[in-house]
């Protein structure tokens, strides 16, 4: 199942995606693609009901929200791909490195990304990102971690690197500007997406600077699910990115950050595509 939120701005609706163009609303079976309904269980009650009797809807005649709504936590993951570590002239890390971004960077996977006030060292990463199903702490094993997992979506972990790195060290400081987490447009539910081995990518102004393949990830996706309940509790609806591969705007020779007036496209095989505006902060 591919389940998104569709309508304006903290006004979208729950859906299921049931083509390449259209959807069906299923409001009138859970009230949001959030904590309280994934809880109380949501999923299974969508996934149990008769929806080809439901009126399907154009997608492209709706903006495409974020797919979950208000998680508890947006956790995200560094350094997470040995190319990247790489040309962050960075080891590559013995444990996961976590940290946390505002939950309230989440936006829609083709609203604008907004560069900082005085910005000039905006970055784009690309990531896989998992949305857990079930409440979880203490995981007994990797191999149990798989359980506590709803899906799979896409997240644009914009990074503003001056305040991420130049400013006390706190990475959170650099992850948390407003709309510095497009995500979407869809999360593929887990029995329908295998995250092993599959391609991602960013373009700027058309052209590849991130193009690689979850192949490369240091710690996948069953370790950091077993790593980081061992250090927070994890509800339904939470979201944990999960590294960026090579090829950010730091990393290259010279850096080459986002400005005003670009224009972002981000994509992992399997689950869609991103299309953003870069503009600036008072636009």
């Amino acid at each position: 199942m591919r389940i998104m939120r569709l309508g304006e701005y903290l006004k979208e609706r729950p859906a299921v995606q049931v083509s390449d163009t259209e959807a069906v609303f299923v409001d009138h079976i859970i009230k949001d693609w959030n904590r309280e309904a994934l809880s109380n269980g949501g999923l299974k009650a969508v996934a149990s009901a008769d929806l080809n009797s439901q009126p399907k809807v154009k997608i492209a005649d709706y903006r495409i929200g974020s797919p979950m709504a208000r998680p508890t936590k947006l956790i995200c993951i560094g350094l997470n791909y040995a190319k990247h570590a790489a040309e962050s002239n960075s080891e590559i890390p013995k444990e996961p490195v976590v940290f946390m971004k505002a939950p309230d960077t989440l936006v829609g996977p083709n609203d604008d990304v907004r560069i900082p006030k005085n910005s000039v060292k905006t970055d784009y990463e690309v990531e896989l990102s998992i949305v857990i199903g079930e409440r979880a702490l203490y995981i007994d094993s990797e191999k149990d971690a798989r359980k506590y997992v709803l899906g799979f979506s896409m997240s644009q972990d914009i990074s503003e690197r001056e305040w991420q790195g130049e400013r006390g060290g706190q990475w959170v400081k650099g992850k948390s500007f407003p709309t510095f987490n497009p995500m979407g447009p869809v999360v593929v539910t887990k029995d329908e997406f295998d995250p092993a081995d599959v391609n991602l990518w960013t373009k700027v102004d058309g052209q590849y600077r991130q193009n690689s393949s979850t192949k490369d990830l240091v710690f996948h996706v069953d370790h950091i699910v077993w790593y980081v309940s061992q250090c927070m509790e994890l509800f339904p609806g939470d979201i944990i990115n999960t590294g960026t591969p090579e090829g950010v705007a730091a990393g290259m020779k010279p850096p080459a950050f986002l400005q005003a007036g670009q224009h972002l496209t981000t994509g992992i095989a399997g689950i869609g595509e991103q299309s953003s505006r870069v503009i600036a902060y008072n636009a």
